[in-house]
């Protein structure tokens, strides 16, 4: 066995460094593309469509693979992440993500959700906007305790809107 081993060549460490590199941004590649399909697996309407019929913004949604509409828009110009429920009465913000849109709450309310009782806060959002459609003065609820960042984009909204769902695509029309 030699006393004295014959050290690498510079060259040899800066290779075998240059190769760890390239895996670990082929894995980062293969991370951030496969972030991105999730996303769109979740919220498939991340920027939605908007086609005019006889003067009249129409929107096309599909469902994600729960079933569930969600959708990006805006409140107040503000991106915001909606989850279609025209079981609710009133767009409902959850009140972690409220004050991002602008909105403070007013009067207290009493609320029945689906997990029983709940308080929340009236107020009033100058813009909603799915797609091409906008509306103007919409009445909301900031609800404290309600969790995630999605909100419910409820009948507030909806009930000015001619829905039609088939299969697995959800059709809103603005009335004109």
């Amino acid at each position: 066995m030699p006393e004295n081993p014959t050290p690498l060549p510079p060259t040899r460490g800066l290779g075998a460094g240059m190769i760890v590199v390239g895996w670990l941004a082929a894995i980062a590649m293969i991370a951030f593309l496969f972030n991105g399909w999730l996303q769109r697996q979740n919220n498939p309407n991340s920027d939605p469509d908007t086609i005019v019929v006889d003067g009249a913004p129409v929107v096309r949604l599909l469902a994600n693979r729960q079933g569930h509409y969600l959708a990006t828009g805006k409140i107040n110009g503000v991106e915001a992440d909606f989850l279609l429920d025209t079981g609710a009465t009133s767009v409902a913000i959850p009140g972690s993500i409220a004050a991002r849109f602008g909105v403070r709450g007013g009067q207290a309310i009493q609320m029945e959700t689906a997990n029983g009782k709940a308080v929340g806060y009236t107020t009033t959002l100058e813009s909603v906007q799915l797609g091409g459609i906008v509306r103007r003065n919409v009445s909301a609820i900031i609800a404290p305790d309600f969790p995630g960042q999605e909100i419910l984009l409820g009948m507030s909204f909806l009930r000015h809107l001619k829905m039609e769902q088939n299969r697995k695509q959800l059709t809103l029309r603005a009335y004109k």
